[in-house]
């Protein structure tokens, strides 16, 4: 009888483990199967929005804050957008307020600011974290379509460098977004086709977004 007992057990906990790991590849072909129009969001009303609604659309795609060093691409973004909204560029803007608290005070706030300063007019969604626990489904997804590919050349990318490496030795390793103002494009399929560091030139930005309009 204790020999059964004890064949028993380990029977059953491979069986839980069987079904543990049938599960996790059912969750992960849902993920990967996943389209970012599957995926919703909230406005700056805390209305829940489809992006489907984008459907069609080049979509650029910018966690932002309104007290950085980078906070001043506000005003290339809305010049980007004024450029080429007729094109089909559509840019998405979701304060974050998880580097340095650099996006203090609720979104009523944080849109009069960039409404006054910046004159934006492209969409700004409600205040999302971009990394950890209570991650963005958005940003979950794009990170794992677009992952970290470095910060790039020039003094703003080493300094970023080196400011990261203090925090976390093995942070480029790894997908999360490093800073505000990371943007990634969407192109009108849906597919997540570049991401970049909040470092890297906004000329060139501009210049990849356009060869994806029609």
């Amino acid at each position: 009888m204790q020999w059964r007992s004890g064949l028993i057990i380990p029977i059953r906990m491979r069986l839980n483990n069987l079904v543990a790991a049938v599960a996790a590849l059912a969750i992960s072909a849902t993920m990967s199967a996943q389209s970012i129009y599957d995926i919703k969001v909230k406005d700056m009303d805390g209305k829940e929005v489809s992006l489907s609604e984008y459907k069609g659309k080049v979509l650029l795609i910018v966690n932002t804050a309104t007290k950085c060093g980078f906070t001043p691409q506000y005003e290339e973004l809305q010049e980007m957008y004024d450029k080429y909204k007729d094109k089909g560029l559509v840019i998405l803007d979701f304060p974050c307020n998880q580097f340095g608290e650099q996006a203090p005070g609720d979104i009523a706030s944080i849109h009069e600011f960039c409404s006054e300063k910046y004159s934006t007019t492209f969409p700004q969604f409600d205040k999302i974290d971009v990394n950890g626990e209570n991650e963005s489904p958005l940003f979950a997804y794009l990170k794992s379509k677009q992952g970290f590919k470095g910060f790039g050349n020039g003094a703003q990318a080493k300094f970023m460098d080196e400011m990261m490496k203090k925090r976390d030795p093995d942070y480029a390793s790894k997908p999360d977004v490093k800073w505000n103002f990371t943007k990634f494009l969407v192109d009108s399929k849906g597919e997540v086709v570049a991401r970049f560091e909040p470092t890297v030139s906004m000329n060139f930005v501009s210049t990849v977004v356009s060869s994806k309009l029609f």
